[in-house]
């Protein structure tokens, strides 16, 4: 399948993923002016970024009710939601606050997140198409671009109370590309709830998930203080680390999405953790700006394609009935992982350092490959 028909297929839902790499790649190109705005130490960042677990969470255990509720206007009101929550950050002033300011932040953005994931998952199983790939794919080239231009924004002297408002703005256009037509409604409607679901391979998804989503967003939230502090690289640069990850990332679940109909989801997820646990040691025994940049970009390679094609693997198992809530439930437990990462990355800086953060990262995205293995026998035992 080309990319264009995937494209014609996927533009809500990936106008929609795209909001999400949009606030998340500014909010991580901004994290360094953010921690020395509200004085906060390694490991009170990390705490602070722990609360928006909390509000992801709880949207994901709402998101079926709520699409079910909205229908076809679900993805737009919850991209004006990422899109105004670009300024809850703007007001906090020590790390409880920003920790609150989190809170909503991860309510919004976890909303969308999988109501757009639910949406892409009923379009595959309609169409017959892999679209996980490509939709994932355009969540980080926007996250690469936000975290790009926030970078040469920071480094012409601009801070967070200039770049967030126009990111926000960006987020309201992608409003506006996610509304839904009157035939994709159906999809919407189901809250999942009448059927139960494959709850072994909703866990196992899960733990996938987690554990990829821990090595993507610790990647993505502290790459740019370890390039600007532990190496000692110029204010601005460090917005390179989470610039280069996402870029490299959409390239990657583009070609993921091809080689994944060639040699099946299973052993593409394990091959790709195998090169995040590379990329997470490079990391951490990099000696220069430029080593980092490299790590960053073998991991990102690795993580690019784990969490679309688990996605698929979960979505082929269910019916249209049970889709909406296990994406929920697995999605819920993994998206943990995306916010205990750098609370879990500044607990260990705070102690170890940001070298020794990288090595447990590393072990983390080890998980990926016993469960993967274990999710894969049971589809061969079934």
């Amino acid at each position: 399948m080309s990319i264009l028909t995937a494209a014609k297929l996927s533009r809500a839902p990936a106008a929609g993923l795209a909001a999400v790499g949009v606030l998340w790649g500014g909010l991580a190109a901004s994290m360094p002016d953010i921690k020395a705005r509200v004085g906060a130490s390694d490991a009170e960042l990390g705490l602070s970024l722990l609360f928006s677990a909390a509000g992801g969470v709880i949207a994901m255990w709402f998101a079926p009710r709520v699409g079910a509720a909205l229908g076809r206007f679900a993805m737009p009101v919850m991209c004006l939601l990422v899109a105004a929550a670009f300024y809850v950050p703007l007001l906090a002033w020590d790390f409880l606050t920003l920790g609150a300011a989190m809170f909503v932040v991860g309510l919004a953005v976890a909303g969308l997140d999988i109501l757009t994931n639910v949406e892409i998952s009923a379009r595959e199983t309609r169409h017959g198409q892999h679209l996980m790939g490509f939709n994932h794919a355009m969540f980080s080239f926007a996250f690469a671009g936000a975290a790009y231009g926030t970078s040469l924004a920071r480094q012409a002297g601009a801070g967070p109370d200039e770049i967030l408002p126009i990111l926000s703005v960006v987020c309201v256009g992608l409003a506006a590309m996610s509304y839904l037509p009157q035939v994709a409604q159906d999809a919407q409607q189901d809250t999942g709830q009448a059927a139960r679901p494959p709850w072994a391979a909703v866990i196992l998804t899960g733990v996938i998930l987690m554990a990829s989503f821990i090595g993507e967003n610790s990647t993505e939230a502290w790459s740019a203080l370890h390039i600007e502090r532990t190496l000692g690289a110029p204010a601005g640069e460090g917005g390179l680390g989470p610039a280069v990850l996402g870029l490299v990332m959409g390239i990657g679940r583009l070609f993921g999405q091809v080689i994944s109909e060639r040699i099946g989801h299973g052993r593409l997820i394990f091959g790709s953790g195998v090169l995040g646990v590379i990329g997470a040691l490079m990391i951490a025994g990099a000696g220069s700006a430029e080593m980092v940049i490299v790590g960053v970009s073998v991991s990102a390679v690795g993580m690019a394609v784990i969490v679309p094609s688990a996605m698929s693997i979960l979505g082929a198992r269910v019916g249209e009935k049970e889709r909406a809530l296990a994406l929920s439930r697995a999605w819920m437990l993994g998206i943990v992982g995306f916010f205990i990462g750098p609370a879990l990355m500044g607990g260990i800086s705070e102690l170890f350092g940001l070298r020794v953060s990288f090595v447990a990262i590393a072990c983390v995205v080890a998980v990926i490959l016993p469960a993967i293995w274990a999710l894969e026998g049971r589809r061969a035992r079934a």
